[in-house]
């Protein structure tokens, strides 16, 4: 997974905000960016958390008597009033008429809008920031961080489309309007479902079970979105102890006087806070593995129905993205073991042909092999690693046909190996208290296993990777034989390994024994 810096999670989150006010007023988006990141400690200010203030600007007394909010702090002088926003999405659009609406920017709007050289020194020679080096601190940081891209995708796209710079021509919201709906994570093709709504053995104890009001969906450090615009943060919890750990609670009003709550939990980091107004797709913060009920990272996506009277029920979140996928023009699927969770409740219209849920083998290819599973087993630039992965796809699929398995349970099975990356193999090696095959972060091979007296753990070897990888593609073998001759080759290395460490274990006693001979 590659880490993004500060500045770059900013601009990934912010993006679009900036070339929609580019569209508008033919203010570089970068520039835009790089002021964002450079006024607001990448959106960590105080002015930025709590008043969602991005730009520092001040409240005029034209700003206050037409009943703008305001924050008071101190900044060059005490007490001093900033303007406050409903959303960061206004802190743009205002920032933008700033500068349009002053006269003393006006040589910057007579540059091109892909030149942010001219506009960082424009700013700066018109008293934008009081400290010094500002032009050369904006262009840095656009440069560090490639913002001049994001410049260059709007000038291809009004080009290619011939519209023109404008807000007149280009009114607010036109980015939000191109995505009013979004799923809770982002995908190309499907969500992995690992757990849905309704009645499951709890993950905590297996001799319990428990009502799942949400569905769980495979993550690894995504970015967690608003589902709709217009929503408004309305809980938030930042501690990482509690049952559902650090979780984000947003409301959107319907017209009949009900209310619809999103819920998130688990996650690693909250990026907004309550009273936030979201549009569709916004970062609501970095999905995670925190709080007490986790067996993993993953996201806890709920949705409850607060109806007009103040009656609250949970309801399957599946029926709620069906909802949004039709309105947004959304194409992805919720697979949980091979089945669309949404193919039920489309409408009649729209599920004209019933979805025919995955074969076995089908389903254990499309979770290892597309980045939209979150398994990260979709190969690799090492050549053991991609052996692994390999053996790792082709003895799954031979432990799961083990003792006839009714194909949901095969199916239940290989979606457990995908999300584990582990593959248990007791049920081929029967003399053996435990033995499992385990996929590491590092994408290596390591065989678990327990005879009872002696707990083996050792990474596989590429010899014994490809053994195994012969073993299981040779089309010439019976499923049975296969069995067999893996069985053989699993406990060949466990007696192997069990021998090395009696072998050390004696040494350490002769060793020892010398030792009180020379005393």
């Amino acid at each position: 997974m590659i880490v993004m810096s500060k500045n770059q999670q900013y601009a990934d989150r912010y993006a679009e905000y900036a070339m929609e006010q580019m569209r508008r007023y033919g203010i570089p988006a970068s520039v835009t960016l790089a002021q964002g990141i450079l006024e607001s400690a990448n959106g960590q200010s105080t002015l930025a958390r709590k008043e969602n203030n991005h730009f520092g600007i001040k409240a005029t007394p034209d700003w206050i008597a037409k009943g703008g909010a305001y924050g008071i702090y101190t900044d060059d002088r005490p007490d001093e009033k900033f303007c406050s926003y409903g959303s960061v999405g206004d802190s743009y659009e205002h920032h933008s008429r700033f500068l349009k609406e002053n006269s003393r920017y006006a040589a910057c709007f007579a540059l091109s809008a892909d030149d942010y050289k001219g506009w960082a020194q424009g700013l700066e020679k018109a008293g934008y920031a009081t400290g010094g080096n500002y032009a050369a601190s904006l262009q840095r940081i656009i440069e560090n961080n490639d913002l001049q891209r994001y410049d260059q995708m709007v000038m291809n796209r009004m080009q290619n489309e011939g519209r023109m710079f404008g807000a007149e021509v280009a009114p607010l919201g036109t980015a939000a309007a191109e995505t009013e709906y979004s799923f809770p994570v982002q995908r190309e093709e499907f969500l992995f479902i690992t757990s849905p709504f309704g009645v499951r053995q709890d993950p905590m104890d297996a001799a319990k079970q428990q009502t799942h009001m949400g569905i769980d969906i495979r993550c690894k450090g995504d970015a967690v979105l608003a589902t709709e615009s217009g929503g408004k943060v309305v809980a938030v919890n930042r501690n990482a102890n509690a049952a559902g750990g650090k979780s984000v609670t947003v409301q959107f009003d319907r017209a009949d006087g009900s209310k619809v709550q999103c819920t998130y939990m688990h996650l690693n980091e909250v990026e907004v806070k309550v009273g936030d107004t979201l549009r569709a797709g916004e970062r609501v913060g970095i999905s995670g593995n925190t709080g007490t009920r986790t067996t993993g990272e993953h996201l806890h996506f709920g949705v409850a129905t607060i109806y007009a009277d103040g009656t609250r029920r949970d309801i399957d979140p599946a029926a709620y993205l069906a909802e949004i996928a039709q309105k947004g023009n959304i194409k992805v699927q919720a697979l949980h073991n091979g089945a669309n969770l949404l193919a039920k409740y489309k409408s009649t219209e729209v599920a004209a042909v019933p979805e025919k849920p995955l074969a076995p083998d089908d389903w254990m290819k499309k979770l290892l092999s597309s980045e939209d599973s979150g398994v990260g087993l979709s190969g690799s630039n090492d050549p053991i690693v991609d052996m692994a992965m390999t053996a790792f796809a082709s003895l799954m699929m031979l432990a799961v046909q083990i003792d006839n398995k009714r194909e949901e349970e095969q199916m239940a099975a290989i979606s457990e190996a995908a999300d584990r990356r582990r593959i248990d193999l007791a049920a081929l090696m029967p003399a053996m208290k435990s033995c499992a095959l385990v996929l590491g972060e590092s994408g290596r091979a390591v065989l678990h296993a327990d005879n009872g007296t002696v707990q083996v753990s050792r990474e596989l070897s590429s010899a014994e990777l490809s053994r195994l990888s012969v073993t299981l593609n040779n089309e010439t073998l019976t499923e049975e034989s296969k069995r067999m001759r893996v069985a053989g080759m699993v406990n060949a290395i466990v007696l192997s390994e069990v021998a090395s460490q009696n072998f050390e274990q004696g040494m350490n006693r002769q060793q020892g024994q010398s030792e009180n001979l020379r005393r």
